[in-house]
Formats: structure tokens, sequence, C-alpha cells
């Protein structure tokens, strides 16, 4: 479930869950999301949820609404987008993007998203599970860059580039491995058959 994590000055000051097809954030008591701070408008932004894609939506603010540092008027956001409101930084957090093992990765054929301006969506890479709670399952890379993991304990991120695929530790305390070897914040090119290891799941990388 898609939730934010509002916080001021490095301090989380709160947590919300996304369960409303409206959210709204404001300064006034009635928002779903209140911030109460001279630099929000009474009715700031409003978050849009159709299924798991959650767009952000500015309200005519006065100081408008920042997503990734750029001014917006409406935008979908992705799994650690960084919202700017006033002096407060807002992180989206969408699980359904990032999948953790403890739960089961779902994957329908059918479901793969639509291509931008009518391009052909190309799928040539695919992480296929070994071992956790999904084993045999494949999982189309058809992003540009994909997170996988469990949030909090090691999260890595799968890059689509030009020549190829590249793989990143992300966040977490726990280290994940490619073929064995840790893997830093630096990215590392991929090559079919290279087993990533991380949040006590294997996965093979594989390129068609």
């Amino acid at each position: 479930m898609p939730k934010l994590i509002v916080s001021i000055d490095g301090v989380v000051i709160k947590e919300v869950q996304l369960t409303k097809e409206r959210t709204t954030l404001g300064r006034r008591p009635y928002n779903d999301v209140v911030i109460d701070n001279l630099a929000v408008s009474g009715e700031h932004a409003a978050l849009q949820m159709a299924g798991n894609e959650v767009t952000l939506e500015d309200l005519n603010s006065t100081n408008g609404t920042y997503v990734n540092g750029k001014a917006v008027k409406k935008q979908v956001l992705r799994n650690g987008d960084s919202l700017e409101v006033g002096k407060y930084k807002i992180k989206f957090v969408n699980e359904a993007e990032t999948p953790g093992y403890d739960r089961t990765m779902v994957f329908k054929p059918g479901e793969l998203p639509a291509a931008a301006a009518g391009e052909p969506v190309s799928v040539n890479g695919a992480l296929k599970v070994l071992s956790g709670a999904s084993p045999g399952r494949e999982m189309p890379l058809t992003k540009v860059v994909t997170t996988v993991g469990k949030p909090g304990v090691a999260v890595a991120s799968i890059s689509r580039r030009q020549n190829g695929y590249v793989v990143a530790h992300v966040e977490g305390a726990g280290t994940p491995l490619l073929n064995g070897a840790p893997i830093t914040s630096e990215p590392v090119a991929l090559k079919s058959g290279d087993v990533i290891e991380l949040a006590g799941t294997k996965m093979q990388f594989i390129q068609n």
C-alpha cells in the first residue's frame, strides 16, 4: 500500500497510508494530511490513486509543490520520489513497485505497463527467483529502474541502459550479493546468468 513519510529537518514526524482514491494535503484541519505551517496552503495538493498508480496534483498552492526539486502541477509519482511542501519533505513509498519477498510477487501476462507515446515495450531482461517466497517466478524488467528487496533490510536497483543492465545497492543494512561478491552503491554491469542475493532471496538475471 502506498504511503507518505513526512519529515522536517531530517526528522520523521508522521507516516500516512494512502487508502482512499483521493487524499488531500494542506494546512486546514479537514485535510487528510494536515501540515500546520504558514508556507503550506489551506488546500495545497491532492493525491489521486488508481490501482497502484498515484498522481500528485498541486491545487494552485501559493508556494507550489515540488517533486525531486522541480515544481509540478500534476505528476505520476514513483517509489522513492521526494515531495517538498514548504519546509517539509515527504517521501513517497510504493511497495507495489518494491516487491518484498516476505509476500508473493504477483505477475500476470497482460499486466505489462503501457508504453509511453505509443512505443513498444521492450522486455529483454528478467529476474528469475531461485529461492525464497516464489521460486521459479520470473519478473520482467520492463521499467527503466526496477527496485527489488525488502525495504529497511536490503533494496537493490536494476537499471536498464543502452548497452545492458546494471545493479546497485540502494538502501538497507543488509548487503546484496552478486555471484557471492558484495554489491555497493556503484552500479555494476549485469550479464545473463548472474545470481543476485538479497533479503534471503536468490534471483538469476536473464537477458534475452
